[in-house]
């Protein structure tokens, strides 16, 4: 009478080699899908970062050419004999800004209307001129800031030399 059971352990009936293939393939491609998906969500991460930084950017050059505007302003409104009519420099100065708050709406649209469909090189192009455009005019920002602390000290030693007499 044979025995029923568990077979011994050098009786044992070896693997299938078809079944051994295939979960070798599946676990393959469960690896590269999961790598697929850490590389996507990497490139997502990386995109909606270039656009944070690109808005953040535009919103910062904007606030940087209406200081300057600002600042232009009260420095013609003080050196001005009449502050209403405004000079041939203020109106040069307020042209330049203009134009630099126009190309700002430029690339404003064009991070509105292309940046869904723009490459990741295009959008570090992007990020890397509003960076330069900011660059160049913070040496601008800084010496109208000093023009004006320099015009409002000596408009007070104007003002009191003048209550002095």
């Amino acid at each position: 009478m044979r025995q029923t059971g568990p077979l011994p352990h050098d009786e044992a009936a070896p693997l299938n080699p078809y079944l051994t293939l295939g979960m070798a393939t599946c676990l393959a491609i469960l690896i590269l899908l999961a790598g697929m998906a850490v590389w996507m969500r990497k490139r997502q991460a990386r995109r909606a970062g270039s656009m944070r930084d690109l808005l953040d950017l535009a919103d910062r050059l904007e606030l940087d050419l209406k200081t300057c505007r600002s600042g232009l302003q009260q420095a013609h409104a003080v050196m001005s004999l009449n502050p209403d009519l405004p000079a041939a420099s203020e109106k040069d100065a307020r042209h330049a800004v203009d134009a630099g708050l126009r190309a700002l709406l430029q690339q404003r649209l064009w991070i509105r209307d292309h940046s869904p469909a723009a490459s990741q090189h295009e959008l570090d192009e992007t990020a890397s001129s509003m960076r330069e455009a900011r660059d160049r005019l913070q040496p601008l920002l800084k010496a109208l800031a000093q023009a004006q602390t320099e015009l409002n000290s000596a408009m007070r030693e104007q003002i009191r030399r003048d209550s002095d007499h």
